[in-house]
């Protein structure tokens, strides 16, 4: 960024502690001013997300206020399917703050007309109410983050197992780094405004082809088991409301019929470098598998 750019209205990350939002707070708080609204400014701190913390959450009018008193940018991230109203509290606080441009995380099963699950229906409402903010917008719509392979290590330390649903579906999952840095470069770029990327992976991997890489990267055996639909429901179930379980169980089904097969190339081209592959991901993230 030039100098002038430097000294610019201060860019709001929304989700800053989640698996994009991380990187992105990071690498905005390195290029210029960046204001990141959590709930939990001590996770903010532990993650060492840098720039201003604004403590707040997005049914928390006066949070908001502070957060976009000022800025000019913002990235939108909202995680909770059963709070719509989350997407709508945010560009209307923004609107009002005199915010300009948003750039909106979203998933790429809105893309697929047959996706009609809670969390799809949930995104499409979510674009369509930024791209009637008024606001300049750039939609990033991800494939799977490889981050959701966190979700193992527990398994993968304590018995040498990882147990889920499809292990044959193939899916292009996405560096969530790859992710954060695409999204920079939308809020601090023009010429992405007005459009909506595909963000996927450079290959088609299975969970069992996820699980041989990582048992590579730790140099000792991990095996795979296949649940059933029943199964993976209950384990959804245990951590999260029943809705959204249900609608991971239908974007699994999905995923087993073949329907998120594909690999886009928006993100190399907003990379300018291929995207990172789920061997070197899985290389940098291997402590967390033991």
């Amino acid at each position: 960024m030039t100098a002038g750019e430097l000294s610019a209205p201060a860019v709001v990350v929304t989700g800053a502690t989640g698996a994009v939002g991380r990187h992105v707070a990071r690498a905005l708080a390195r290029r210029g001013p960046v204001r990141s609204l959590v709930r939990d400014p001590g996770k903010a701190e532990a993650l060492g997300i840098g720039g201003e913390i604004v403590v707040g959450d997005y049914r928390d009018g006066a949070g908001l206020e502070r957060a976009f008193t000022g800025a000019g940018a913002v990235f939108v991230v909202t995680a909770d399917p059963l709070r719509p109203q989350d997407d709508a509290h945010i560009l209307d606080a923004a609107r009002a703050a005199g915010v300009r441009r948003a750039v909106k995380l979203s998933w790429l099963a809105v893309a697929d007309p047959r996706a009609n699950d809670l969390v799809a229906r949930w995104n499409r409402e979510s674009e369509r109410l930024l791209r009637s903010s008024g606001l300049a917008w750039t939609v990033l719509r991800m494939r799977t983050p490889m981050s959701n392979t966190l979700s193992w290590a527990a398994s993968i330390r304590r018995e040498s197992v990882v147990r889920a649903l499809g292990g044959d579906a193939r899916t292009a999952c996405v560096d969530p780094r790859d992710v954060a840095e695409a999204a920079v470069r939308a809020l601090t770029e023009p010429e992405h405004a007005g459009r909506t990327y595909a963000l996927t992976g450079p290959e088609l991997l299975s969970a069992r082809a996820q699980t041989a890489t990582l048992a590579r990267v730790l140099g000792r055996p991990v095996g795979f088991e296949e649940l059933t639909p029943e199964q993976a429901l209950a384990r959804w179930s245990a951590r999260l409301p029943r809705p959204v379980a249900q609608a991971l169980l239908e974007a699994a089904q999905r995923r087993q019929a073949g329907e998120s097969a594909e690999v886009e190339g928006d993100l190399g081209g907003l990379l300018r470098r291929p995207p990172t592959t789920f061997a070197v991901w899985a290389a940098d993230h291997a402590s967390a598998f033991g």
